[in-house]
């Protein structure tokens, strides 16, 4: 029986070495061609605070698109929302409705009176300049693109969305709770905002 289950195992390991040895000469491989891209100047080192630095550039340039509640809103809470220009249906003709904006996540259309979830867009702006690594923008270019898109175009791009009943990819409970979020945080604002043209009064 010890010799068989012996017998077993150098098979075992001879399989494995048979099997990891390819993968190993690729690995290396890809090292050398990488190395030697880097040395002839084609690609440039990686750099680990690249993506930090992209998006605290992306935060101030959002900072200077948005008006200054929605960069607060997205600041405190890390979403924002973009009231709708259109009615969707008939059932919801001359009914304000709002969509929320977060960093790689669908859009999610919303009744604001109600809570009322409506829909999630997924739409998506990948990076196509990065020579390696994510194609994902940072974060607050990715929210950049779609409050631009949703202000300059919002039929078409809910149009051209695909689109997905509301908890499909963002979680119901996640949503229910941030607009809660929201409503308080516009509540404080507007207590803050009373309260200083008060004292300045």
């Amino acid at each position: 029986m010890t010799v068989a289950l012996i017998a077993t195992a150098i098979v075992i390991v001879a399989l494995l070495f048979e099997v990891t040895i390819p993968w190993f000469d690729r690995r290396a491989e890809a090292r050398r061609v990488r190395k030697a891209a880097i040395e002839a100047g084609h690609i440039a080192a990686y750099d680990p605070g690249r993506e930090r630095r992209a998006e605290n550039r992306a935060r101030e340039l959002l900072k200077s698109c948005v008006n200054e509640e929605e960069w607060e809103m997205y600041r405190d809470l890390g979403l924002i929302r973009v009231w709708g220009g259109e009615s969707l249906d008939s059932e919801l003709r001359g009914v304000p409705y709002a969509y929320l904006i977060y960093p790689h996540k669908p859009i999610v259309a919303y009744l604001p009176q109600t809570g009322r979830l409506l829909n999630e867009y997924c739409v998506e702006f990948p990076d196509e300049s990065k020579p390696y690594g994510s194609t994902r923008l940072p974060d607050s270019d990715d929210v950049l693109a779609k409050w631009m898109a949703l202000k300059g175009d919002e039929r078409r791009l809910i149009s051209s969305a695909n689109m997905h009943l509301p908890g499909r990819q963002v979680d119901q409970k996640l949503l229910q709770r941030d607009i809660w979020r929201l409503g308080r945080w516009e509540r404080e604002r507007l207590e803050r905002s009373g309260r200083t043209q008060s004292g300045a009064a």
